[in-house]
């Protein structure tokens, strides 16, 4: 039995023959303590809302981000999520050579395909744990001639963080455009590693952010970008509808990015559970488990005992999903999991114990 990652849960509790609440999805990386209560609350107590146009400006909206995200709010722009804006502006950059650091997310490379751009690939080793060196990267971006570079921070899956200075570094060091996908950023130290507070200050750097992760509202589709260049920034709202963002997705926005309540339970309770988790994976037989700024963890069956896939199959059958890194290339031993609730990462944990032992 093979059940590709990407089957939502309900084809996954069919094929399993268990009822869909029964199984514990380590492949998805949102937040597993829910939403912000009071930004529910706020939708909850204002259904007639939905009988009325929102603000075409979303003046309230960008105004909490702004405050969250420590930019101005003339240099946000509004999605449905996060794809459709890394889409919009790629489109308009026009890339010609690009560099992309894998392994990565494959839509990057989709979109870049799209408009027959040169892709160099930066590999990150697992030799060097999967970290970077920045002196390294920016020669590399110079020596290519490449104008446009991809950075997922963390990086998905390998968990690696580059520093706001050091992207700071590789802005100042080169000419090429810079995109910044943030979706995991706020499960670690922002001030450190956050490139929102560069955008007031660099034209050619594009910051991504979407809501689905960290705030674990997938449902919503409210994504959103930062950056200063006002031409590239008319073009993108210019293709945009008017009103793209429902009533409901704005009005949780306006308060769950200023619940300073929620916000810091979540990070202080992802961090907990990640550091449980990665303190627990290392002691699995024959594993090496790959230091994590995101909410999700590399592990590398070293002991070669079961392939990735196999071992997806086996945790699979005990309701327990887990995600299969082959696709991003990474080989037959690679498997991530991310964090959820502290019973299920101890079942986790004790049913991998079982199979790799």
């Amino acid at each position: 039995m093979t059940i590709k990652h990407g089957a939502n849960l309900f084809d996954l509790a069919k094929e399993l023959h268990i009822e869909k609440s029964s199984i514990m999805d380590f492949s998805s990386n949102i937040n597993p303590f829910g939403s912000s209560v009071k930004a529910k609350k706020v939708v909850a107590e204002n259904m007639d809302a939905v009988s009325i146009y929102p603000d075409p400006d979303y003046v309230n909206l960008k105004k909490s981000i702004s405050e969250y995200a420590s930019c101005s709010p003339e240099n946000i722009i509004l999605g449905s999520g996060a794809t459709e804006l890394i889409s919009k502006y790629i489109s308009f950059i026009n890339p010609k050579n690009a560099l992309l650091i894998c392994p990565a997310y494959s839509e990057y490379e989709r979109e870049l395909n799209k408009h027959n751009c040169n892709i160099y690939k930066y590999l990150a080793q697992k030799e060097k744990d999967f970290k970077i060196d920045i002196h390294d990267l920016v020669d590399t971006i110079n020596n290519n001639h490449c104008d446009f570079l991809i950075l997922c921070n963390p990086n998905n899956p390998t968990g690696f963080a580059f520093t706001n200075e050091e992207v700071k570094f590789i802005l100042s060091s080169t000419s090429c455009y810079v995109m910044v996908d943030e979706t995991y950023v706020e499960f670690t130290d922002k001030a450190k590693y956050s490139c929102s507070q560069l955008i007031d200050s660099f034209s050619k750097l594009f910051v991504i952010r979407g809501t689905s992760k960290f705030f674990s509202t997938p449902g919503i589709r409210l994504g959103y970008a930062l950056l200063s260049d006002k031409d590239v920034h008319q073009k993108i709202q210019d293709t945009l509808d008017l009103w793209n963002i429902n009533i409901f997705a704005s009005m949780m926005g306006e308060i769950m990015f200023v619940d300073n309540d929620f916000i810091s339970s979540t990070v202080d309770k992802i961090k907990k559970e990640r550091n449980y988790l990665t303190d627990s994976l290392k002691l699995l037989n024959g594993v090496k488990v790959y230091d994590s700024f995101g909410n999700f963890i590399l592990c590398e069956i070293c002991s070669k005992a079961v392939t990735s896939a196999s071992l997806y199959d086996s945790m699979a059958k005990k309701g327990i999903i887990i995600r299969d890194c082959s696709s991003f290339g990474l080989g037959d031993y690679f498997f991530r999991v991310c964090v959820l609730k502290h019973d299920e990462n101890e079942k986790l944990i004790a049913e991998l114990t079982k199979v790799l032992s």
